[in-house]
């Protein structure tokens, strides 16, 4: 096979559509646009979402909810990851290394999911009052 003979499968091209190019074509006269009307013209149609003044779906329904900028930020743990983590130290370094939070994340908070049997060490890490419960009774700390 040679660069110069690659061609696309068959039917994977179609040819162009030429409108307005005789009754033969299927496409001729009003070229597919049918007759008068907005539509029809050169350079005439509405914005998205116009509904000929009548109002829009996006106005009539009531504004709800907020995304927040900064949740993207924040990570969340459980105890269940901590426990197969090998690391007796964890801080957010490490947490990004073995791939258990994002890169962008800035804030990690360890929640109460699962069991914790071996002692860790939290820096720069909070945690909830149940998860910070658990950490502490097996021996680990929060810094």
């Amino acid at each position: 096979m040679e660069l110069n003979s690659i061609k696309p499968a068959f039917g994977a091209k179609r040819d162009r559509r030429r409108v307005g190019r005789g009754i033969g074509s299927g496409l001729g006269k009003t070229a597919g646009r049918g007759h008068k009307g907005q539509k029809s013209r050169a350079g005439g149609y509405h914005k998205v979402g116009f509904e000929g003044g009548q109002m829009p779906l996006q106005r009539r329904l009531p504004k709800r909810g907020f995304k927040s900028t900064t949740l993207k930020y924040n990570a969340e743990i459980t105890l269940t990851d901590l426990e197969r983590m090998e690391a007796s130290e964890v801080d957010l370094l490490t947490l990004k290394q073995s791939g258990l939070v994002g890169e962008m994340s800035r804030f990690v908070k360890v929640i109460k999911t699962g069991v914790l049997t071996r002692a860790v060490s939290l820096k720069g890490i909070s945690a909830t009052a149940g998860a910070r419960q658990c950490i502490e009774s097996v021996g680990g700390s929060l810094a």
